[in-house]
C-alpha cells in the first residue's frame, strides 16, 4: 500500500479498517520521506514487495498517479466506484470476497 498520509492518519486507517490483516507492507510518505507522484516511492514499493511491476495491480483514485505507475509498467486501475473497480480487478484475474481481494485460483 502506497500513500501520502500523515503518521497519525496512516496508523488510524490501518487500525480502523484492519488493513494489516491483508496488506503485506505500507509505503507511507510520512515514514519514507518520498511522496507520490515521485516515481521513487513506486520503485521503493516494488523493491520492498520483491515483485516485478507486471505482477502488481495498483488501485488509485488520482489519474496523475495512475499515469506514473503505468509508466513504470505497473498495471493500474482508476478507482471511480466499487462496482467498476471490482470488474477491473476481475479483468486482471482477481476476484473480491467480502471486501477483500484475493488471487483467483
Amino acid at each position: 500500500m502506497v500513500n501520502n498520509e500523515s503518521r497519525e492518519l496512516n496508523a488510524h486507517r490501518i487500525r480502523k479498517f484492519k488493513l494489516d490483516s491483508f496488506v503485506d507492507s505500507f509505503i507511507s510518505s510520512c515514514l519514507v520521506q518520498i511522496r507520490k507522484p515521485d516515481e521513487d516511492i513506486f520503485r521503493l514499493a516494488l523493491d520492498i514487495a520483491q515483485a516485478p511491476a507486471r505482477q502488481v495491480v495498483y488501485v488509485e483514485n488520482t489519474p496523475m498517479f495512475i499515469r506514473i505507475a503505468e509508466g513504470l509498467g505497473i498495471r493500474s486501475i482508476l478507482d471511480t466506484d466499487y462496482t467498476s473497480t471490482c470488474a477491473k480487478l476481475a479483468s486482471f484475474g482477481l476476484h473480491t470476497g467480502e471486501g477483500v481481494v484475493d488471487e483467483a485460483g
